[in-house]
């Protein structure tokens, strides 16, 4: 018994002293399992006592394995199901059929319903709850499956890639950063530069403006080069900078493959459309949204994209038809519709030349294009009317036909954070149901999309009808790349892929769906796609940002969309014990993926006192001159409350500039310096606009203050603001109207200065300060 017990300790101690057995792949790297990073390449050569009697064996940059691919996914942004022309749309895509004709064109391919949530599954092959984004960051709450905060555990496919011997670059749109980290002091682990992407060029948020954007190179605040009047447009930069950047990696490197993540901002509100290309379709949308669907689905019948038997889905009794509209009603939204059509076709001119560009280089047709048609259905957020500003609306404000009738020419334009009608989006959705924010419908999440790989796929110009989804893109790449999911990365066990390859389409128009169950669900919204079924609970219009519907006897409608391609006819009545099996699977899938609690609230949870914030329970901020960009969420939140602005500045006369300026064009403050008078501007979504001006400024160190005094408890109610200088009152004057929640999607405070669009008129940014600052207090009470 003492022989077998010192035989078994000797073998167990020989055990933990023996090293890990070392492979080496194809590419001739050591691969200890399959974890990221590789362990460090073992030392095969030979040490002597000096260099005359050793020999060299130099570790090797990582290789990509052999004939990986380029990579270029592409993601356009609320572009819905019946927009595009390559789609059956009213809007020439000559850029994407192109596209098409060298590739496949899937169209049973799903989205999340919604901008962050789709990102965050393309980019890491999970569902959306399992990264923490059940909704955009600024509605985020503090459950596992709704925080924003992105998990080590969900390593994404750049990281992978990067990891593999890929060059790995992001540009445009990038909304999975919590709110409170989009400042440019970080932290940055969310950023793309955190994610894998080893380049970044783009903006933070939901939505920027085209001509003033707020952009950042890597991590860093950078301002565009040119100004509108010059012919700035955001997709055109990011065009050009991302040919630019590929151009440099082909001729520096041309053997190691790269992987290209575009993200425009259009075509989101605002929907900022050059005249000249908005002018292209003037009077082709006059015989309204009504018309528009069924001329579209026609065009889908004859393209192939939707079966012959596809019926038109009936409109939602809170559409108006177009035929009881006035004539001025008419006239506004054609043009509404105009410009949106002006906007997409540029952005598909301009990535039209990004491809071009790409298949133009060396390893062209070894590149991998992914050009998904929008993150979700076409965006109702512009209200029934429309809107010249977008963010009014978000901050429950409607527009009026008036008042749009008589800015029409100008819509598109650097002036207007312009948004079209809700019907123009049902209709941009067709032939489905709803659209974007309802994923329990297809009109909120069926996008086309388009996949081109020369040198390995065969088929050109066909289509696929497996039903997919946007987690499904990751594990494509992979497969493409010959590279398997690691278990773990930099040191963390990661979740397992919810999605699957959709290569075996490929080659085979015919073969069998491998996604049989998906799930889909933000905002209250549920939807459960099972072996060719789909059980689906509406939760309310989109365009109704707050209350709750509530969660208790909600209706689930069921359609066989083997039979029903566009969920015409719900068949719920006929087949109960169907519709009862498939909640019970969506109930399954819920628990699974992190789906509950349920949550259909908007504006309410915008204003979460529990989300992490660097501002959230203090009233005294102190800023010294030069800071900038500082992002609305980590900004004094002054909003319809009582504050003094104050501030400690060196004045000589003929000195001018801003001093403090919060938001842009579509609504802020600004506290600046003109004309030997300090001025006080507020801008109330550009439909009011308040100014209370100073006498002339003394010369020398001044202490001015901004005491506003809140009087009203009415939302968008306003108060008194008066100018101090010294101690010694020098103005006052009414602000009437102030912004109760939010002025800007992605502009930001700045000290000394005003970047981006100017909250005034009286201005052109950045209006730098040009005496001394030594520093901006804020009090808030």
């Amino acid at each position: 018994m003492k022989n077998l017990l010192i035989f078994t300790v000797t073998l167990l101690l020989l055990a933990c002293n023996q090293k890990p057995e070392t492979t080496k792949d194809s590419n001739g790297r050591n691969n200890q399992g399959n974890v990221l990073p590789y362990p460090k390449p073992s030392f095969n050569g030979k040490i002597g006592t000096t260099f005359e009697d050793s020999e060299e064996d130099y570790p090797q940059p990582l290789e990509a394995p052999e004939e990986a691919p380029n990579v270029i996914v592409i993601l356009l942004d609320d572009v819905g199901f019946g927009q595009a022309g390559i789609m059956g749309g009213p809007i020439p895509t000559p850029a994407m059929e192109k596209l098409a004709e060298e590739g496949l064109t899937y169209t049973r391919f799903h989205t999340t319903g919604i901008c962050s949530p789709t990102r965050a599954a393309l980019l890491t092959g999970r569902n959306h709850h399992q990264v923490g984004f059940g909704t955009i960051s600024e509605l985020s709450t503090g459950y596992p499956g709704y925080n924003s905060i992105w998990g080590k555990d969900v390593g994404t496919v750049a990281e992978v890639l990067k990891q593999n011997g890929y060059s790995t670059a992001a540009w445009g749109k990038w909304h999975n950063t919590p709110d409170w980290e989009t400042n440019p002091i970080g932290p940055f682990n969310q950023w793309p530069t955190g994610l894998g992407f080893e380049y970044f060029y783009g903006f933070q948020g939901g939505e920027t403006s085209q001509y003033y954007p707020q952009l950042f190179k890597n991590t860093t605040p950078v301002e565009p080069a040119t100004t509108p009047e010059e012919g700035y447009h955001l997709t055109e930069d990011l065009t050009n900078d991302a040919i630019a950047w590929v151009s440099q990696q082909r001729s520096i490197n041309p053997d190691k493959p790269y992987f290209m993540y575009f993200a425009t901002g259009a075509a989101h509100a605002p929907l900022h459309s050059p005249k000249e290309w908005s002018d292209k379709f003037k009077g082709q949308f006059d015989e309204g949204w009504d018309a528009m669907r069924k001329h579209t689905l026609e065009r889908q019948k004859e393209m192939g994209i939707v079966p012959k038997n596809t019926k038109l889905s009936a409109r939602p009794a809170s559409i108006p038809a177009w035929e009881t509209l006035s004539d001025d009603e008419k006239k506004l939204y054609a043009r509404q519709m105009e410009v949106f059509a002006g906007f997409l076709a540029h952005t598909d001119h301009w990535i039209g030349k990004l491809i071009e560009s790409a298949r133009s280089l060396p390893g062209g047709d070894n590149t991998m294009v992914v050009y998904i048609i929008g993150d979700n259905g076409s965006s109702a957020e512009g209200s029934m009317t429309g809107t010249l500003n977008n963010m009014m609306t978000q901050n429950g404000f409607p527009d009026n036909v008036e008042r749009q009738l008589s800015e029409m020419e100008n819509l598109g334009g650097p002036e207007h954070e312009n948004h079209f009608a809700v019907p123009w989006a049902w209709a941009g959705s067709t032939p489905f149901q709803w659209m974007k924010r309802v994923p329990s419908h297809f009109g909120g999440t069926r996008n086309g999309m388009i996949i081109s790989w020369p040198s390995s796929i065969q088929a050109k110009g066909e289509k696929r009808t497996q039903f997919h989804h946007v987690i499904d893109i990751a594990p494509t790449i992979y497969e493409a790349a010959k590279i398997e999911m690691p278990t773990r990365i930099n040191g963390v066990d990661q979740t397992p892929l919810a999605g699957g390859s959709m290569n075996y389409s490929f080659a085979n128009a015919n073969a069998e769906d491998t996604r049989t169950t998906q799930y889909f669900e933000t905002g209250g919204h549920r939807a459960i796609y099972h072996d060719g079924w789909v059980a689906a609970s509406f939760h309310g219009v989109p365009w109704e940002l707050s209350g709750s519907v509530g969660f208790k006897d909600n209706d689930w409608e069921l359609y066989n969309i083997e039979e029903d391609f566009s969920e015409a006819t719900d068949i719920s009545a006929d087949y109960p014990e169907k519709l009862e099996e498939l909640k019970g699977i969506f109930d399954e899938e819920a628990k699974k993926y992190d789906v509950y609690p349920l949550d259909d609230r908007f504006v309410e949870r915008a204003t979460n006192p529990n989300r992490p914030s660097v501002v959230r329970g203090k009233n005294e901020f102190t800023y010294l001159s030069g800071t900038k960009r500082i992002p609305e969420g980590s900004a004094p939140p002054a909003y319809a409350r009582s504050h003094t602005i104050s501030a400690n500045i060196n004045y000589e006369k003929g000195d001018e500039g801003v001093i403090v300026a919060n938001g842009g064009g579509s609504a802020g403050y600004s506290l600046f310096i003109k004309n030997d008078k300090l001025i006080y501007y507020y801008n109330f979504f550009h439909v009011n606009h308040y100014e209370v001006a100073s006498t002339a400024l003394p010369e020398g160190e001044l202490n001015i203050q901004m005491v506003y005094t809140q009087e009203s408890n009415e939302p968008g109610g306003g108060g008194n603001a008066k100018l101090i200088v010294n101690g010694k009152e020098v103005g006052q004057g009414n602000i009437n109207k102030v912004v109760p929640a939010r002025y800007s999607a992605t502009e930001t405070m700045d000290i000394g200065m005003d970047l981006g669009s100017s909250v005034s008129s009286d201005y052109s940014p950045p209006f730098a300060y040009s005496g001394e600052i030594e520093y901006v207090k804020f009090l808030l009470k």
